[in-house]
């Protein structure tokens, strides 16, 4: 192989290597995340200052959806327990955002080629749901127990309560409060 279409070949493999393919080590750790990812901080910066939704609200919350994994998706289901059906929704990305509602997000944003799996995207797509859901639900931007539990049941399913009936639920949003206050303290230890 002739010395320049090894250094090409190089050269092509390393500009392979340049995204995030795994999530950050040590997801307890606010410093951590955005040491490792100073891209992601940098977006939920952007996020806070158009949409107004704290970084560690958006943090905590992108924990729960898919623990900063870009490439996240819902499990498979099974008929049977061995024919596999397809996954249980379409749910995707950072966010964990559902088809239908990613698509509203582009159209109302005018954003056509967001994707879910870019940081940048996904936390924009968050700070404007959860304007939505401040504006429909009057739930503050701070408040990441109930803006998580808008945020999984969607803005009609809060305003009737669904959540109230599924006891695993409430306490998932709890665990998301509780981190969002731990980050918002490890966050301001680091900045």
């Amino acid at each position: 192989m002739s010395r320049l279409l090894r250094v090409a070949v190089l050269a092509l493999l390393a500009g392979c290597g340049g995204g995030y393919d795994s999530p950050p080590r040590n997801l307890d750790d606010a410093c951590s995340i955005v040491s490792q990812r100073p891209k992601y901080l940098r977006a939920m910066n952007r996020t806070e200052r158009r949409w107004g939704v704290p970084v560690h609200v958006q943090m905590a919350t992108i924990y729960q959806e898919s623990k900063f994994d870009g490439d996240a998706r819902t499990p498979v289901s099974y008929a049977l327990g061995i024919i596999p059906m397809g996954r249980q929704s379409s749910a995707y990305g950072y966010a964990q955002a559902l088809d239908g509602t990613w698509d509203e997000y582009r159209h109302a944003t005018g954003n056509r080629r967001a994707r879910r799996d870019r940081i940048d995207d996904a936390t924009d797509f968050m700070g404007w749901y959860m304007n939505k859901t401040r504006t429909r639900n009057g739930i503050s931007l701070s408040d990441a127990r109930n803006q998580y539990l808008a945020y999984h049941e969607g803005h009609t399913g809060y305003a009737r309560g669904s959540y109230r009936s599924k006891s695993w639920l409430i306490r998932v949003a709890d665990e998301v409060a509780s981190r969002a206050t731990t980050y918002r303290v490890q966050l301001a230890r680091c900045r």
